[in-house]
């Protein structure tokens, strides 16, 4: 049987090229095409979807997942869930969690890929028992990085742990690309070797490498591979899922897509990445690969983060000292993989460190709450001196976070009930608070839902 492929392009792709712009209308564009070209799944929703729609579309993000289950009737639906995170930048408590995942199935989602920051698992715990009640797919998910502690044995470790879970599949999610070939084919061949579950492999082409490092991974026995419809893939994206498909043609891996449907879909999707060229949203130095994200581990969004605060400084001539920065302080905290909400905890504090003159001068009130253990268990021992100056003889909490958080449901429906028209307009007030609020009551204001004709 060939390898499977998770599309990515109507999520991740337009995450990593062009900041999650991509509107409703543009989403569900080619979405007939594509429900038609014999993907394993489609990733449509979570990840930076959700924030995007309410902070910069004017859109709800409910709607858009409701109209696409509309329009795709032989694929299943996917969506990037950040543990207790859910979609924000925080930990919620666990009746917000579960009832998220509850409405998120409901709504039409398949298949939920939940991940933790640190891999900590404990912070997935409630979001499996709550996608496990409600029927849906459980995958979890990986994340990768490279450091002393990150080896082959400590994913083999994690994967045992992920599968006594519950999960009915596992991803190593690559957010960098920073996975070498070798490495990959040595880390698929481990986890083929301790669990039964399915493999999903997902990276990015930024440092060049991807395309490589599946190709090994798939002759390792990989069952499932992350790629992007061309127009929004290649760059800080993931692999053409053409183009992966035109190499595996005529091989045991043949993933055997629907070619016409493929390119009827990227007709439909080329005027749309043609509209983020055009407006400066896509900045072409994002197409183009940067090998140095192996050495410092830092994601395409995380580089355009780190410039844009240089510049707000009047600092840009100083990225390099700050590049060079964020592998020391990743070491300090215990190497964390560089992922959000990580990524930019640890980018923000090796600008600090480069502007201040001195190493945690200035500390970010989010590395203090890390240290404390609010984030969940550290991959490694941190730096003691560092540890001791931010927060000197205080101890950080050894158990889940979540623990110390009470409901919030109930009390914000109450709060809310005469703005809020269902459980979803509550979620999304419970996740971005003023901006939902703003959103909602906008909407209410108009009275009148924008009308999108999908052809079902």
């Amino acid at each position: 049987m060939g390898v499977k492929i998770v599309e990515t392009g109507l999520r991740d792709g337009h995450q990593s090229l062009f900041a999650t712009r991509m509107n409703t209308k543009e989403v569900l564009s080619a979405l007939k095409e594509l429900d038609s070209v014999g993907y394993h799944a489609i990733e449509i929703w979570g990840g930076a979807t959700f924030d995007s729609c309410l902070r910069f579309l004017n859109e709800d993000p409910w709607e858009r997942l409701r109209l696409a289950k509309k329009v795709c009737k032989k694929t299943k639906l996917q969506m990037l869930l950040r543990g207790q995170n859910l979609v924000g930048y925080r930990h919620y408590p666990d009746d917000v969690v579960q009832k998220f995942v509850q409405k998120a199935i409901r709504n039409g989602i398949n298949i939920i890929r939940l991940f933790d920051a640190l891999n900590d698992i404990r912070n997935l715990e409630s979001a499996v028992k709550a996608i496990k009640k409600y029927r849906g797919e459980c995958q979890i998910a990986l994340s990768y990085t490279t450091s002393p502690v990150h080896t082959v044995q400590y994913y083999v470790d994690l994967a045992k742990q992920i599968e006594k879970m519950g999960a009915d599949s596992i991803c190593i999610k690559d957010m960098a690309g920073v996975l070498l070939p070798t490495d990959a084919f040595e880390l698929i061949s481990a986890l083929k070797q301790n669990t039964k579950l399915p493999i999903e492999l997902h990276s990015h082409c930024t440092g060049g490498l991807c395309e490589m490092s599946y190709l090994k991974a798939i002759e390792a026995g990989v069952d499932i591979i992350d790629c992007a419809i061309s127009p929004l893939g290649g760059g800080s994206s993931q692999p053409s899922t053409e183009a992966l498909n035109f190499a595996l043609q005529g091989t045991p891996y043949d993933p055997k897509l629907n070619i016409e449907m493929l390119d009827a879909a990227a007709k439909k999707l080329e005027p749309v990445k043609a509209k983020y060229l055009a407006n400066g949203l896509l900045n072409p130095k994002v197409l183009s690969a940067s090998p140095n994200v192996v050495r410092y581990q830092i994601p395409g969004g995380m580089i355009s983060n780190l410039i844009r605060q240089l510049k707000e400084q009047d600092a840009s001539d100083r990225l390099y000292e700050v590049l060079a920065e964020v592998p020391n302080v990743r070491k300090d905290m215990g190497y964390p993989p560089l992922v959000t909400p990580l990524s930019q905890m640890v980018g923000t504090q090796a600008v600090f460190n480069v502007l201040s003159g001195e190493r945690y001068k200035m500390v970010p009130k989010e590395i203090t709450e890390y240290l404390l253990g609010r984030y969940g268990r550290w991959p490694a021992p941190v730096n003691e001196e560092v540890r001791f100056k931010i927060i000197g003889n205080e101890e950080p909490i050894t158990y889940r976070p979540a623990d110390d958080l009470k409901p919030e449901f109930e009390a914000l429906k109450k709060q809310y009930k005469d703005i809020a028209k269902s459980d979803e307009d509550i979620l999304s007030i419970a996740l971005f608070g003023d901006v939902a609020i703003r959103f909602i009551e906008q909407r209410n204001e108009d009275a009148i839902p924008t009308v999108i004709h999908v052809e079902a």
